[in-house]
């Protein structure tokens, strides 16, 4: 039986320290290692004294590569995969590797460590029985409203990965969408200027507003407040109200505002309700 494997391993995401031994020993005895960013692994190796081969594997050449290195794994090589920081197919190209190595039957090897989501859920202080991890918001704010609506509901502590540029933004969508809610900004953990925010999700989008940040962005908003209970609602009866208000002369958005102050629903139920309908035709 072939040898041959696809072996994902989880690198640190700030403090080289982090490595398992047993990823150490993975990449040493690989035949290549795929890498989102060689110059980021090859720190790593640098660190380790590790010779292996490197090889990019990334977003703009996957479509290409993933056949060749899928050839690879099924002739009989070892192949080791590694993401910038992290545990590989979380957010990141490895995923579609991962994939197309299980549909041909090819054996996948995970080898588990660091992972940003897992340190700063537990780093946040919110709960961590349940929760949900959305990836990263979308960059328009109307489409980041309509995700978090969607979400809202849900009694689970939200996770999101962000880019320090765009933290403001969705941190003011958060606001927006899920208020009187904890939340939580997580930035460079486990590195030297490692920085966890926490308090209310208002307060959070007002303080870090004009903050220039720097490294990547774990956003966390807790779930709905205990003993708070999603109202029954009639969504036709909603997507009616919201339509006529509209066909007045307003905008869908001063629309959904003027609903929910006449039926006193949070205005993102409604908003869920209007969308709902649109979604649908």
């Amino acid at each position: 039986m072939s040898d041959g494997r696809l072996i994902v391993c989880a690198t640190p995401i700030g403090n080289l320290g982090d490595v398992t031994l047993r990823v150490l020993d993975a990449l040493r005895s690989a035949d290549i290692v795929e890498a989102e960013d060689t110059r980021i692994t090859r720190r790593l190796f640098a660190r380790y004294d590790i010779v292996t081969p490197l090889e990019p594997y990334h977003a703009k050449n996957l479509e290409r590569r993933t056949p060749q290195v899928v050839g690879r794994v099924a002739s009989g090589e070892r192949v080791a995969l590694v993401s910038d920081a992290g545990t590989p197919g979380v957010s990141d190209p490895g995923a579609r590797l991962v994939d197309a190595c299980l549909a041909e039957g090819l054996a996948v090897e995970v080898l588990p460590g660091p992972s940003a989501i897992v340190t700063a859920l537990v780093a946040s202080g919110l709960p961590t029985h349940a929760f949900y991890f959305g990836g990263f918001l979308p960059r328009k704010a109307g489409d980041r409203r309509r995700v978090l609506e969607s979400l809202s509901g849900l009694g689970a502590t939200l996770v999101f990965y962000e880019s320090p540029r765009r933290t403001a933004a969705s941190l003011a969508s958060l606001a927006e969408v899920l208020p009187g809610r904890r939340a939580v900004m997580a930035r460079e953990l486990t590195k030297i200027h490692e920085e966890v925010v926490r308090g209310g999700v208002e307060e959070l989008a007002h303080d870090l507003a004009s903050r220039e940040l720097k490294g990547e962005v774990v956003l966390l908003v807790g779930p709905p407040p205990s003993g708070r209970v999603a109202p029954e609602v009639d969504e036709a009866r909603l997507r009616s109200r919201v339509d006529e208000v509209v066909g007045e002369g307003a905008t869908r958005k001063d629309a959904v505002i003027q609903v929910a102050r006449e039926t006193g629903l949070p205005r993102n139920v409604v908003y869920a309700a209007a969308v709902g309908r649109a979604t649908e035709a």
